[in-house]
């Protein structure tokens, strides 16, 4: 096949460009330090404002005790009376509620799930397939009910990559989402409508150990 004499031109310099190596005009800056600053506050405050900001409900909870006359009070104040949960250690922990898992996540009123981590930059929350709640449960229910602890808090989106790639020994679950805050969107018409492609409200608690 014959080469336009500018096609082999081009070609010629991809070649030489190849064959010498550039240095990075900015090493500093490729992921080798954060470009954010962490605030002096501590990670709870941050992400209780962040949560916040994005139309998330938080409540601090100071021990399990509190988790649940927490879930009890909001259960009766919604009058809630199926809350789906699958994960075993939850299950365990709130047994004793009336409520618990009367019926199966298509009929729920609400779902409690636990979570990989929580970004208190950005108020995210972490996700995974790996979870006892899979992926399905999470977004089902009208609201989603996260009960997360402290130590699950870290600063920004890196580190909670960094924290997963440690947990599965660089082999990740088959699917990890972020969300923040309730499911949102303003594709029809620019206008803003909340719990389209998943829960209307979200929770955390946040268990102070």
């Amino acid at each position: 096949m014959k080469i336009s004499p500018a096609k082999e031109n081009i070609l010629k310099k991809v070649r030489n460009a190849l064959s010498q190596s550039v240095p990075l005009p900015f090493p500093n800056s490729e992921g080798n330090s954060s470009v954010f600053i962490k605030e002096h506050e501590g990670l709870e405050m941050k992400f209780a404002e962040e949560f916040a900001r994005l139309q998330g409900k938080f409540i601090f909870c100071t021990g399990k005790n509190e988790v649940l006359d927490n879930l009890q009070a909001l259960a009766d104040s919604r009058e809630w009376t199926d809350v789906h949960c699958q994960t075993p250690s939850l299950v365990k922990q709130l047994q004793q509620l009336s409520f618990l898992n009367k019926g199966d996540m298509h009929t729920a009123d609400a779902a409690i799930t636990d979570c990989e981590c929580l970004v208190a930059r950005t108020g995210t929350i972490v996700l995974s397939a790996a979870q006892p709640s899979g992926r399905a449960l999470p977004v089902y229910t009208p609201v989603h009910i996260v009960i997360a602890y402290t130590h699950q808090l870290v600063f920004d989106l890196k580190d909670a990559i960094s924290r997963l790639k440690d947990k599965y020994q660089g082999d990740l679950p088959s699917a990890i989402s972020f969300a923040s805050g309730p499911s949102r969107t303003a594709d029809i018409e620019k206008t803003l409508v909340v719990g389209i492609h998943g829960p209307r409200e979200v929770y955390v608690f946040l268990v102070d150990e």
